[in-house]
């Protein structure tokens, strides 16, 4: 039975580690993930999901805070495993660690490698309007998710697709094409090709102000921006100083000659916020939140106002 060390800390990695697990047929050694984080308003420290899972089935569990020059590194390599597996793990892995193994170390990324290497490949797919997405399987090296590709699948990215969709999605695919590919990996029965590093591009971690929605935009790009960060880590504009996150939304359907500036609420009828946006479009806020409140449809907000009320009222615009 091969020993498998496990590395992920998100849903999308206990998903992956959840089908190893169900396979029966290998022996996970060891599940390393990130410490255990505060989470939410009351800021309760809880595992990630791969800790929970490996805590369920008696795995090993290793939380170091930086691996790197970590003790936890020759821990691992003396576990004397056949093959590192990695999904959405979010540390750099050790050269001598990923070496270590009979099969090295291989690693499930949420892309079509070359494209959207980095900690955020599943966001700017959709950030960015790509028609499709998928997972890559491949070797590891010391630089960033530039590996030789084992194998990949694809699945197309839905007009109404956001990053909770995507995620699960491709958790699935990934964790499918894993297991369909292992045996031959471990049979060395794989012909790998390299990346195309003319083609390569990257997702970098998203930065806070990244959230804020940006009105000069088309309607089809803030589309593409709400659906890319929701749920997480959402989007936002400012109305009346009050910091608003817009939750759902579509474009307005043909050109919008207003007359007035973007971020204008331009309409407020059929449940739905109408706002002016660049090149002649206009944005249908669906679902929002206002500062201090729960989210709610538009449409049950418009049933306390007045549309002249809201009409004419501009969001804050970036430079």
């Amino acid at each position: 039975m091969e020993k498998i060390i496990f590395m992920g800390t998100p849903d999308f990695a206990r998903t992956i580690l959840e089908g190893l697990i169900n396979e029966n047929k290998y022996n996970i050694v060891a599940a390393v993930t990130q410490p255990d984080r505060p989470v939410g308003r009351k800021r309760v420290l809880t595992a990630p999901p791969v800790k929970q899972l490996a805590v369920e089935h008696g795995i090993p569990v290793y939380q170091p805070e930086k691996i790197s020059g970590s003790d936890t590194v020759q821990e691992l390599i003396d576990l004397d495993a056949d093959i590192i597996i990695t999904a959405a793990y979010g540390q750099f892995v050790p050269t001598k660690l990923i070496n270590a193994p009979k099969h090295k170390a291989i690693n499930v990324h949420a892309s079509l490698l070359p494209k959207y290497r980095g900690g955020a490949p599943i966001h700017y797919a959709i950030w960015e309007g790509e028609e499709e997405t998928g997972i890559s399987l491949i070797y590891m090296t010391k630089k960033m998710d530039a590996g030789e590709i084992i194998a990949q699948a694809k699945t197309p990215i839905a007009k109404t697709d956001d990053v909770g969709d995507l995620f699960e999605r491709l958790a699935t695919i990934g964790r499918d094409l894993l297991l369909e590919e292992l045996p031959n990996i471990f049979e060395e029965n794989i012909n790998p090709w390299p990346q195309d590093e003319a083609q390569v591009t990257f997702s970098p971690t998203i930065p806070r102000e990244q959230e804020q929605i940006n009105w000069h935009q088309t309607a089809t790009q803030i589309d593409q921006h709400v659906r890319a960060f929701r749920p997480f880590p959402t989007t936002y504009t400012w109305l009346d100083d009050k910091r608003t996150k817009i939750v759902q939304g579509q474009p307005a359907e043909g050109t919008v000659q207003s007359g007035k500036p973007v971020g204008t609420i331009i309409g407020a009828e059929n449940g739905v916020l109408t706002v002016q946006t660049g090149e002649d479009t206009a944005f249908h806020i669906e679902k929002w939140q206002e500062s201090g409140k729960k989210a709610m449809l538009v449409k049950d907000y418009l049933n306390g106002v007045k549309p002249e009320e809201i009409i004419g009222q501009q969001f804050e615009v970036k430079d």
